[in-house]
């Protein structure tokens, strides 16, 4: 069995529902094109869940890239995919146009679900420190709880990986 490990949120407080077997927050948030997106509207079907920094960043854009392209598999296991980052809805049509992007997009303007979701972490570059999102996966399964986490998400072949875990969830089931 696998260990399950608790998603820190920023100054080190421990988040308990965001551990494998826990229960993920709800949320509702804008989607590109048009509406909302929310968890409650996957209740029971398994959901990839995956946060990213930006719309336009080179690893976001082959992470949104390499899920489109698994798209029909995930679908044909009865998985959704869901990608949620900052940038506004209307950004999020760009990106999507711009790069073929087919899978779902919803837009966190207020940070709020990064924050529930514990991936609104402090990071730096160059010395400079800022906040912002750490990408990172979620695997949520039929019954609403989380099957698996990527934190710090390294982008080649991670969407085969998840892929992968979709497939197990199902035959575990």
């Amino acid at each position: 069995m696998r260990e399950t490990r608790p998603i820190i949120i920023n100054k080190g407080a421990v988040m308990a529902d965001l551990t494998e077997g826990g229960i993920p927050p709800d949320f509702e948030l804008p989607k590109a094109g048009g509406g909302t997106g929310s968890l409650a509207e996957h209740a029971g079907r398994p959901l990839v869940l995956y946060f990213f920094c930006k719309d336009g960043g080179d690893a976001c854009v082959n992470e949104a890239k390499d899920f489109s392209r698994l798209k029909r598999e995930f679908d044909g296991i009865g998985v959704d995919v869901v990608g949620i980052s900052p940038d506004g809805a209307k950004s999020k049509e760009r990106f999507r146009a711009k790069h073929d992007v087919t899978v779902d997009l919803l837009s966190d303007e207020t940070r709020q679900t990064a924050e529930d979701y514990g991936v609104w972490k402090e990071k730096s570059m160059y010395g400079r420190s800022y906040m912002g999102v750490e990408r990172t996966t979620f695997l949520i399964d039929p019954e609403g709880r989380i099957a698996r986490i990527w934190p710090k998400v390294r982008v080649a072949g991670h969407a085969e990986e998840v892929l992968d875990a979709a497939r197990a969830l199902g035959r575990a089931e």
